[in-house]
This record gives C-alpha cells, structure tokens and sequence, in this order.
C-alpha cells in the first residue's frame, strides 16, 4: 500500500480527529477490532470531514476500547459500534458530546495559552 498526500487523507477538511484503542489490554483484542472496523466503515462511508487513527495504548488499560474525540479532547470509554453510532451522530456529526459516556474532557490549549 502507497503513501497518500496530505490532501488524499484528509488533513485540509478535517474537522475531528478520533483517535481509538483497541485493545488488547484495555479489552478483548475481537471487541476492540470490532469497534475499529465499524467506526472506520461509518467515517468512510459517511463520507464525514474526520481523521481516524488507531493508537497503539492509551496507558489506562481497563474498560475500553477507548475512543478520544479532537479538538473537543473527549473521551469515552467502553465504546462498542452501537455505542459509536450514537456518538457519530450526536457527537462528531451533531457537536454534541454524548454526556453519560463521557469520561474526561481535555481540550489541547491553543499554542501560546
């Protein structure tokens, strides 16, 4: 697989950037990789102004998979694919973070704050 430019990943319209753990220590390497392919299926086929990455380990390794959502800096836990379309929608789509699952909030600081 070929390196993609800047333009073809997205980076210019991008307006979110997800970030989600998959495991295996924070949960089950089948339910993290469940979550993973569900969520980037949505994004792609949504068509949505969104990066995805898949981080290797958020060092908290209980309760995932954990999904971190920027530039808010929200993150859930336990995120499941139904869980997920529920945050796409209301979240990533709507701006609207999904209030019962949140499990921290911690926006970066702009440079020079």
């Amino acid at each position: 697989m070929g390196s993609k430019s800047i333009e073809e990943v997205g980076i210019p319209e991008a307006r979110r950037h997800v970030f989600l753990c998959p495991g295996p220590k924070c949960c089950s390497e089948k339910e993290g990789e469940a979550t993973w392919k569900h969520m980037k299926s949505e994004l792609k086929d949504r068509d949505l102004p969104v990066l995805r990455t898949k981080a290797d380990c958020f060092r908290m390794c209980h309760e995932g998979p954990w999904l971190v959502v920027y530039p808010e800096g929200v993150w859930y836990s336990e995120v499941t694919p139904k869980r997920f379309d529920r945050i796409r929608k209301e979240h990533i789509e709507g701006g609207v973070p999904v209030a019962e699952w949140v499990r921290a909030v911690n926006p970066l600081a702009s440079p020079g704050k």
